[in-house]
């Protein structure tokens, strides 16, 4: 009465059936990335690019990150500076190359935060409903209420300024708002066949959360992804360009633009075009990178292209 698996050679095991299933989905999204989401791909070649420079930054860069020759003052594009010097003789692109580094950490990390924020608040919220439910909405109303420049930059001047602070701030800030939509997200997948099913046979709660919920909920989670990292890297740049964020020798692309970008920009322009461009650029492409990956995961959205 045993029948043969038509679908594998005999001998083949679930964890070898498993893996080749795992293979072939991760290359047929390679491959439809490439034929269908033209811009996509190109956002996903910007994203590496920025990365790879920060990541070896210290192999990549000519100079040191504050080195200064006060000889090469606001020297122009030559073998010596690519892209030139700034005021008192640093390499810009050097640091555009450091500022980099400090963007993605900032972007991806605050991200992060803002991802695990959301989670936390917005899937008990879905989820359980009822009392729990309204008493965590009418806080992050009251959150909401109040305008989120003034929240940074009241938070970053009780904190001291550095990396790990505006990570968290930024992440944390960002979550609390973007719980709004993971909540909702939760609510449409509620009253689905398969989730009554496993609440009428008794499935674990972290069970349901594991299997149910966060899978069906990875496309919204995409999108904020996607959305957040270029917020994070602009709330970055917004805080050091008013001089909430990082400290003045650290080359953040925000700093850049505050600091010898505003002052000497009739001089020499490069120094805020160059960070500006770099910051247009990443954001760019996290934004299409992100949307391709979500219509691609998304079954209700694979038929769109870009």
């Amino acid at each position: 009465m045993s029948q043969v698996n038509t679908t594998s050679s005999p001998g083949t095991s679930e964890e070898e059936l498993f893996k080749q299933r795992k293979f072939y989905r991760l290359a047929s999204f390679w491959s439809r990335l490439v034929k269908e989401k033209l811009l996509g791909l190109i956002g996903m070649v910007i994203v590496v690019i920025f990365l790879i420079a920060g990541i070896f930054a210290d192999i990549l860069s000519p100079y040191e990150m504050n080195e200064i020759n006060i000889l090469d003052r606001f020297a122009p594009i030559s073998s010596d500076h690519l892209l030139g010097a700034d005021q008192i003789g640093r390499d810009i692109l050097t640091r555009l190359i450091y500022g980099a580094r400090i963007s993605m950490i900032v972007g991806l990390g605050a991200t992060t935060v803002t991802i695990l924020t959301a989670a936390i608040i917005g899937i008990p919220s879905g989820y359980f409903g009822g009392k729990l439910d309204i008493v965590i909405q009418r806080l992050v109303d009251s959150w909401l209420s109040f305008p989120s420049l003034l929240l940074l930059l009241t938070i970053m001047s009780i904190f001291s300024r550095g990396m790990l602070q505006i990570v968290l701030v930024i992440g944390i800030l960002s979550g609390i708002g973007w719980s709004r939509v993971v909540r909702s997200s939760v609510i449409g997948i509620r009253v689905n066949d398969y989730f009554l099913a496993a609440e009428a046979i008794g499935t674990p709660v972290l069970m349901t959360l594991t299997r149910h919920v966060l899978p069906n909920i990875m496309a919204p989670l995409i999108v904020i992804y996607s959305v957040s990292v270029g917020w994070a890297i602009l709330a970055e740049a917004g805080l050091s360009f008013l001089g909430f964020g990082l400290p003045p020798e650290v080359p953040s692309w925000g700093g850049m633009l505050s600091g010898e970008g505003r002052r000497h920009m009739e001089m020499k322009p490069a120094l805020a075009l160059l960070p500006g461009l770099c910051l247009v650029f990443v954001i760019y492409g996290t934004n299409m990178f992100g949307d391709a990956v979500r219509d691609l995961l998304d079954p209700r959205l694979r038929g769109g292209n870009s």
